[in-house]
Formats: structure tokens, C-alpha cells, sequence
């Protein structure tokens, strides 16, 4: 059965989710940059709270973990390659594993290169994925600790999945994602049909996250590394696509 999510804005642009399994009623959230919003929620839907799946471990993800795990006695989850910089982990999960909610299983996947050890959740039967700052809308995290090859990687393991999957990543950086992308790829019609309705969105207050796959197939040219318009635009044809990644993030840095 698909689970019921919820998108929880907390501080200033990050998202954290609620998760439910409506059929045993079990709850997880999914990173928690702060307490107060994600309690809010739990407590106006008469919820519980059964698990904290974390991505990985900058503060804006799991300031808050403690203080929920305090409150509703959930178990935590994340990488066990970050568990030292992660709050405790009653269960430490590597590329591969499957975690539970309910009757939900949900496939970790190893999407290093924002930072080596971040992971996502992938819940086909639910056709989402939970990418934080790894895949994000028309972008992706900022290399703090792996490479280019490392992150083309992961964004590989994006690309495999169906086209049908909802991306729910980690911040409203979209808008801004969107500039930048049209810098790479001006003629893709798709990028600006998708940027228009992005900034109308954005001037009523509605979020961008999550999206779809297949409009980040078709429009979010760090998943377009291996397309020859990105390839061109840049001007490596012919080069390896993790090549093309990097040269692609380093001008996100830059611009």
C-alpha cells in the first residue's frame, strides 16, 4: 500500500516529510532540521512517531533528531558508513538494505558526493524518492566532501529509477536551480515551460518540492550530463558524462 506523505516546511528553505502506512498505521519522518514544525504536524493528525530516517549529517537535517526520538521513543536510521557524525542509530543501513514502515519497504541507496555517506530512500510501491540534498529539483547538493565522478555516480542511481517517481528533496532552492540551468541549456523548451511555472509558483507562495523524475530527466542538467545539448553547451562533445557532471557543478559554483 502507497504511503500517505507529507512535505514539512522547517527553518528558512529546508523540507523534512511525514510519512504514514495506512494500513498498520506505522510513522516515520524523514530528516528533521528542527523539532517544533514536525511535532505540529504529528500532533494536529493525532499521529505517533515510529521511525527517523536520516540522509545525512549537516545540522540542517537533524538538528532536531534528539528531541523527537526523546519525545515519541522513535528508532533512528541512517548510513551506518556516517554513523559517527549521525545522532545515535538504533539501526545503521548501507546501500542495498530495506527499511520498513509498515508494510512499505523502502530501498536505501548510497548517493554519495554532496557528502560521502549520504543515502536516500527509495519506496517504489509508493513511487517516491527521498533524496535530500543529493537529487534536488533542477539541481543537486554542493560537493562539500566527495568529486564529480562520485556524484555522476549517484545520479546514475536516479536516472535507473522510473520516470513515474516523485523526488522529494531537501530544500526550495529550485527558483534559483532554474536560472542556472537555462544558462546550460536555453533552447530546452522543456526547462522553460518548466522555469515559467516555477516563478509563478513561487510568486503565489506555493512550493516546488517535491517534483516528478521524468520532468528532471527532461529539464535538470545534472541528470543530463550524458545528453549531447549539455555536452555541447559546455563544450566537452564527446567527453566522459562524469566529466561533463563536474564541469557542470563547477559552473553551478561559480555563477
Amino acid at each position: 500500500m502507497a504511503l500517505d506523505i507529507q512535505t514539512v516546511p522547517c527553518l528558512s528553505d529546508n523540507y523534512a516529510y511525514v510519512l504514514r502506512d495506512a494500513g498498520t498505521g506505522t510513522v516515520a519522518v524523514v530528516d528533521v532540521p528542527e523539532a517544533a514544525p514536525l511535532i505540529e504536524v504529528l500532533e494536529t493528525r493525532g499521529l505517533g512517531l515510529d521511525l527517523i530516517l536520516i540522509t545525512h549529517h549537516h545540522d540542517d537535517h537533524i538538528a532536531g533528531v534528539d528531541e523527537l526520538r526523546s519525545k515519541y521513543g522513535a528508532k533512528v536510521v541512517g548510513a551506518k558508513a556516517d554513523a559517527h557524525r549521525l545522532p545515535r542509530l538504533d539501526v545503521a543501513v548501507e546501500e542495498g538494505d530495506t527499511v520498513e514502515v509498515g508494510g512499505s519497504a523502502g530501498r536505501v541507496m548510497d548517493v554519495s558526493g554532496h557528502t560521502v555517506g549520504h543515502i536516500a530512500y527509495h519506496f517504489a510501491d509508493s513511487d517516491a524518492v527521498f533524496s535530500a540534498d543529493s537529487l534536488m529539483a533542477l539541481g543537486c547538493g554542493r560537493l562539500f566532501e566527495g568529486d564529480g565522478p562520485m556524484m555522476w555516480k549517484s545520479m546514475e542511481k536516479f536516472i535507473a529509477l522510473p520516470d513515474s517517481t516523485i523526488v522529494y528533496s531537501g530544500h526550495e532552492y529550485t527558483q534559483s536551480n532554474a536560472k542556472f540551468a537555462l544558462s546550460i541549456e536555453s533552447g530546452n523548451a522543456d526547462l522553460k515551460a518548466r522555469a515559467e511555472r516555477i516563478d509563478a509558483a513561487r510568486a503565489n507562495g506555493q512550493p516546488t518540492v517535491p517534483s516528478s523524475l521524468a520532468e528532471e530527466k527532461a529539464t535538470n542538467p545534472f541528470l543530463r550530463a550524458h545528453v549531447d545539448s549539455v555536452k555541447e553547451a559546455v563544450g566537452m562533445v564527446g567527453a566522459d558524462a562524469a566529466a561533463v557532471f563536474t564541469e557542470v557543478r563547477k559552473r553551478k559554483d561559480n555563477f
